[in-house]
């Protein structure tokens, strides 16, 4: 499967080989953490399943590690499993946020070892347009054992890492939020504004047409062409939520050495001495 599929590509596939796939619904609204399975439960694919940013694809907040620390292993591993998730099992994951909150799911199962993960491209709202299905139906299936086997290229950083390489000039940090909050303008979410020393903005939003559907990997190429594929990449952004799709662009563009800070800004800002930038 490509990394983004096509609302007919999924709906072809489904109507000949439905057994072989699961769908997974992870729309999620910041600002109201009950919107997206609200959503869910007034229609959603057939077969989906709904899987929660807060309950399922990230941990209880602590001291350090961000507003979205990245899950327990073990308990997302069940939950993959409990939704019909093996090795074999091809998943294509969707929300309605462009791909925001898809993506992180789409990077937690490439970072598990998964290979058959794509998201849809247009979310829910590409797939209503079409004039496709939607059901209130919540699916069952019989649970399989999902095993890991981590996936080198798609491995995360944490604080202390990205602290020790503020200074290489065989790294590249990529700040993916807008360019208002990178340039600590203007914080809407977190308690202090700017970005970390060095990092250069790449807005998650501009991998998308301005329909709201993912760029070709060709467009992709030429929004990264002025980055050097031969350097480290590691990409952040508020949470490590939005930070994914830039992850999933970078690898459409042909970049191999690509990682995620975890814990991204609202993780940084949690260390007292560590230095920060506003402006350019």
């Amino acid at each position: 499967m490509e990394d983004v599929v096509q609302a007919k590509w999924l709906h072809n596939e489904l109507r000949n080989n439905q057994a072989n796939y699961v769908i997974v619904d992870t729309r999620f609204q910041l600002a109201d953490s009950k919107a997206g399975r609200i959503a869910y439960e007034k229609g959603h694919l057939p077969g989906a399943f709904y899987v929660d940013l807060e309950q399922d694809l990230s941990s209880p907040i602590s001291e350090h590690g961000g507003r979205h620390p990245l899950p327990n292993v073990g308990d997302f591993v069940l939950k993959l499993g409990n939704i019909g998730i093996d090795k074999d099992t091809k998943v294509v994951v969707y929300d309605d946020q462009g791909g925001m909150v898809a993506s992180r799911f789409w990077w937690l199962l490439k970072h598990l070892g998964h290979k058959e993960v794509a998201l849809l491209d247009g979310g829910f709202s590409a797939w209503v347009k079409e004039g496709y299905e939607v059901t209130t139906n919540i699916p069952e299936i019989e649970p399989k054992a999902f095993h890991i086997q981590l996936n080198e290229e798609f491995s995360f950083v944490d604080s202390s890492e990205i602290l020790e390489k503020l200074n290489d000039k065989e790294r590249i940090l990529i700040d993916s939020r807008e360019l208002n909050r990178y340039k600590g303008i203007e914080e809407p979410i977190d308690p202090i504004a700017g970005h970390i020393p060095g990092a250069i903005n790449y807005f998650w939003k501009d991998v998308l047409s301005n329909d709201g559907m993912w760029k070709e990997s060709e467009e992709l190429v030429n929004h990264f062409s002025d980055l050097p594929k031969s350097k480290e990449i590691i990409v952040y952004c508020g949470s490590g939520v939005s930070a994914c799709p830039n992850v999933l662009a970078l690898k459409k563009a042909g970049f191999s050495n690509v990682k995620l800070y975890s814990g991204s800004w609202s993780d940084w800002i949690t260390h007292k001495d560590y230095p920060i930038e506003t402006g350019d």
